[in-house]
């Protein structure tokens, strides 16, 4: 696993954005792909929005994914074994690149045929708690003609990502630029932050 990690940072390093496939295994995306579209289902996933506490606003204009949060103390297997891969992940960077990550906290997001989210960071305002961002997809048999990119601006220009499933996408939240561009079918992840509160 630790050679997984380092692949990553090391991608990280490279070009301020780290990708890879196969960082989840075909069956835990499968599970989780699973559960996303059970709680789409059950009316669990909820518009999510900008800003934070009194600064929080819902504006499609800018974001139009529904989000549902993963909890710390799950009793989903699928779930648990994410959570535990990214416990490891974050041992893995604390010891070997000494960021001081505490916590993080993930969610799943759903972005249906036609939404999007315009450039942003991932940092708030008056919150510097979020330190890294990290993005795993979840979405079968993507096709580039499918749209949904992730858009990323780093030293070396944009770069487009492909949300294909099992693929991981590592950046630090306050420094790089991002858009999620329009798909024409549901485009499907589990979105987070790693933070050093």
């Amino acid at each position: 696993m630790s050679d997984i990690f380092e692949h990553l940072i090391n991608a990280y390093l490279e070009d301020q954005v780290g990708t890879m496939s196969g960082f989840l295994s075909p069956e835990l995306t499968a599970g989780l792909r699973r559960n996303l579209l059970q709680k789409k289902e059950e009316g669990m996933m909820h518009p999510a929005g900008i800003g934070k506490h009194f600064d929080f606003q819902r504006n499609l204009e800018i974001r139009g994914d529904v989000i549902c949060w993963i909890e710390e103390d799950t009793d989903d297997p699928f779930e648990q074994e994410f959570l535990d891969q990214m416990r490891r992940f974050v041992e893995h960077l604390n010891r070997t690149c000494y960021t001081g990550i505490r916590s993080f906290e993930f969610h799943y997001a759903l972005y249906e045929a036609g939404s999007f989210y315009k450039r942003h960071k991932d940092q708030f305002q008056q919150d510097r708690g979020r330190q890294f961002s990290v993005v795993h997809y979840l979405n079968e048999q993507w096709q580039p003609e499918d749209g949904g990119q992730l858009k990323v601006w780093t030293r070396h220009g944009e770069q487009l990502i492909q949300p294909e499933g099992g693929r991981v996408v590592f950046f630090k939240a306050d420094q790089t630029e991002h858009e999620v561009l329009p798909a024409s079918r549901a485009r499907m992840s589990i979105a987070g932050w790693l933070k050093n509160v």
